[in-house]
């Protein structure tokens, strides 16, 4: 079975490292928090550039996050579920994940990223405690956050049962995208050249960043910044994809019910905000 392990810090130059590190973030929010593409197309190169020259091993990493940057930033990022848009964007996250992948594999031979399913473990007790917890806030914390900060109206109104589908189709597929990205490739290959903790707060910055685009606005950071640390976290620990997954689409499950209810009050009125 294959594991999600990196190659050891590297320790020489960390400081630098770390500055790159930030101009990597900086770039994403640029891109995405801020929608400047003419600011943030600039830093990413900067980053690049910087790399190039404190280590040519980081340079070759943060190329393989930049070209999936780049995929994603050329194509609208939003919530819409017609299909014309959704196999858009669905193309753009694929080349987004693909491209590095095949890459690292095939062109610069190394096994960087991974995508661990069948670890070989069972999960623990406390691991599936945890699935529980993660149920429960998001019954705390998601019909608080979309209903009374209005944010909810970002995400189009599903009523026919094709709809339906499609809200839940995307609210999926993307959940999954997002541990493919930002964890199994951004974070993996961040953590080859940053400590761990650093290397959590840039892909932490690029997922909250893509989903503040997306349509998680008002105080969704505060939210989201928080859920990405902890999916790093339990990555490094579980090195399971499939767990961080199951954390994330379920989630996304209570998500999906608070969008449904939120414009359809009628229904599902099992949610106190």
């Amino acid at each position: 079975m294959t594991s999600a392990t990196t190659t050891p810090v590297q320790r020489d130059r960390p400081r630098l490292k770390l500055g790159v590190g930030v101009l990597i973030a900086a770039s994403g929010i640029l891109l995405f928090g801020f929608a400047m593409p003419l600011a943030g197309y600039p830093m990413l190169a900067a980053a690049l550039l910087a790399a190039w020259f404190v280590d040519r091993a980081m340079f070759r990493d943060l190329a393989l996050i930049a070209t999936g940057l780049i995929a994603l930033s050329l194509v609208p990022i939003n919530t819409s579920i017609d299909w014309p848009h959704m196999l858009q964007m669905g193309a753009a996250l694929a080349i987004a994940v693909l491209t590095p992948y095949l890459l690292s594999r095939f062109v610069f031979r190394d096994h960087a990223i991974r995508f661990p399913v069948a670890t070989g473990h069972r999960w623990t007790r406390l691991e599936w405690g945890y699935l529980i917890v993660v149920v429960g806030l998001g019954y705390a914390i998601l019909p608080v956050y979309l209903i009374r900060s209005g944010v909810y109206q970002n995400w189009p109104a599903a009523t026919t049962g094709d709809e339906v589908f499609r809200l839940f189709l995307g609210t999926n597929a993307l959940g999954i995208w997002d541990e493919l990205f930002f964890i199994c490739t951004c974070f993996a290959l961040l953590r080859r050249h940053l400590p761990d903790w650093q290397a959590n707060l840039v892909q932490a910055a690029l997922f909250t960043s893509f989903l503040w685009e997306l349509g998680f606005r008002s105080y969704g950071p505060f939210i989201i910044f928080p859920f990405a640390l902890v999916q790093g976290w339990t990555f490094k620990l579980t090195k399971s994809l499939s767990y961080i997954v199951t954390v994330h689409l379920l989630f996304d499950f209570v998500l999906f019910l608070v969008l449904l209810h939120s414009h359809n009050p009628s229904i599902l009125q099992i949610f106190i905000y």
